[in-house]
């Protein structure tokens, strides 16, 4: 997913720690696998696992940046059909 910021970076800045707990709950969860700032920074990029898209939608709209209308996020969704051999343990668990 995408998270493009649609408030100043100062001011979404200022719940960055509102917004990290939100990704550690969702790390721990087993629901986020990977995330980080894009380049320039504009917003951040999250993968997830699979999971039906109503979950992740939900999940979505209790993200403290979406709450305070600071960002706006895309569902974008693909099934991986190459991996690096280093990801190959990934891949598979991504299996549904």
């Amino acid at each position: 997913m995408l998270i493009d910021y649609t408030a100043p970076v100062e001011e979404v800045d200022y719940y960055l720690a509102d917004h990290a707990k939100w990704l550690d709950r969702h790390f721990r969860s087993g629901e986020f696998l990977t995330a980080g700032r894009r380049t320039p920074h504009s917003g951040c990029v999250i993968i997830t696992r699979p999971m039906p898209r109503v979950k992740l939608e939900a999940i979505l709209a209790s993200d403290p940046f979406r709450l305070r209308r600071l960002a706006r996020h895309e569902i974008v969704e693909f099934g991986a059909t190459r991996t690096a051999p280093e990801l190959r343990l990934v891949n598979e668990a991504l299996a549904v």
